[in-house]
């Protein structure tokens, strides 16, 4: 029996690894408690986030998942985790059983890995609040070069075509 996959491919149907899904929701709720326990420890609380830090904290979220997810240059992560080369970051089906396919799954969804990506730089914010506003805005700043180049990209095909109507 076949299933459709990520992105309408087909690949063998197996039962989805229930137990790896769990370890890995543990990981995540494991992982924010004991970012929460030692930010008291240290003594730093979170301070209250204007809209401002929630729109970088959302453009630098959205970047580092689709980086993570699709680009090149994070290929290597993916590669143990999905059927055949990572390199281009398209049509990537997760591979293997438990563990390995639901870690393949997750790092082949952008909207899967970005709660991680946003645990992490909200955890680096707090905990080392430069280094977490530095990367933040870094990213954010990143996403904000990607839309304005692929807005400047749409608007010269635009102006092309306009330029061969007359």
């Amino acid at each position: 029996m076949w299933r459709r996959g990520l992105r309408g491919k087909r690949h063998a149907w197996t039962d989805p690894p229930y137990s790896s899904y769990a370890a890995i929701a543990a990981t995540f709720v494991g992982g924010l408690t004991l970012a929460a326990v030692l930010a008291r420890a240290l003594g730093r609380e979170p301070r209250a986030l204007s809209t401002l830090d929630f729109v970088t904290l959302s453009a630098a979220t959205f970047k580092a998942s689709r980086t993570i997810s699709h680009d090149k240059l994070t290929s290597f992560l993916r590669e143990p985790f999905v059927e055949g080369d990572a390199y281009d970051g398209d049509d990537e089906a997760p591979a293997g059983e438990g563990m390995q396919r639901a870690i393949g799954e997750l790092v082949t969804c952008t909207r899967c890995v970005g709660a991680w990506v946003a645990a992490g730089l909200g955890t680096a914010q707090i905990l080392t609040p430069r280094l977490g506003r530095l990367l933040t805005w870094s990213l954010a700043a990143s996403a904000a070069n990607d839309f304005l180049q692929a807005s400047f990209v749409a608007l010269e095909r635009k102006s092309e075509d306009l330029g061969d109507r007359t």
